[in-house]
């Protein structure tokens, strides 16, 4: 076992354990860790955000083929889970969005894709737009993200 990745400290808010940097099989132990690293994507060692985002590509291909409706109802179900994973996992890991948490990314992709016909230029657009205004963190986004904790922090 990694040393970054050994029992730190105990939440006093949570009451557990806080990790450094959580390998895979600490992920498999724990469900919330492993949703809000998007089945482990956000492991990445380089980009984990861009890497993230690009397994939630063929979540999105095979929910924007289902009815609008339903893909709404399913992302509102996404936004609610992950403002709760996020903000346990983060506090989890002690850390404010931590760069492994990438649930936050999975949906943000979904919800930039909502209303797009599926291609490989409105993929190829959607993403790399996606990925640049998330990098950028343009204001009001930068504000919020320097200022809100928790789940509803990481999520917006």
């Amino acid at each position: 076992m990694e040393a970054a990745s050994l029992l730190v400290w105990r939440s006093p808010r949570w009451d557990i354990t806080i990790l450094g940097n959580p390998s895979f099989s600490q992920l498999l132990g724990s469900p919330v860790l492993f949703l809000a690293f998007g089945l482990g994507s956000g492991l990445a060692p380089r980009a984990p955000g861009t890497v993230g985002t690009l397994v939630a590509v063929p979540i999105w291909y095979v929910a924007s083929h289902l009815p609008f409706i339903t893909y709404l109802c399913l992302l509102y179900a996404a936004v609610v889970v992950g403002t709760y994973i996020c903000g346990r996992a983060s506090a989890q890991l002690g850390v404010h969005d931590h760069s492994g948490i990438v649930w936050d990314e999975w949906v943000g992709f979904w919800i930039a894709m909502a209303a797009v016909t599926p291609s490989w230029l409105s993929l190829l657009l959607g993403f790399s737009l996606f990925r640049i205004f998330d990098i950028l963190k343009p204001w009001p986004i930068s504000w919020i993200d320097k200022n809100i904790d928790g789940g509803i922090g990481i999520m917006l």
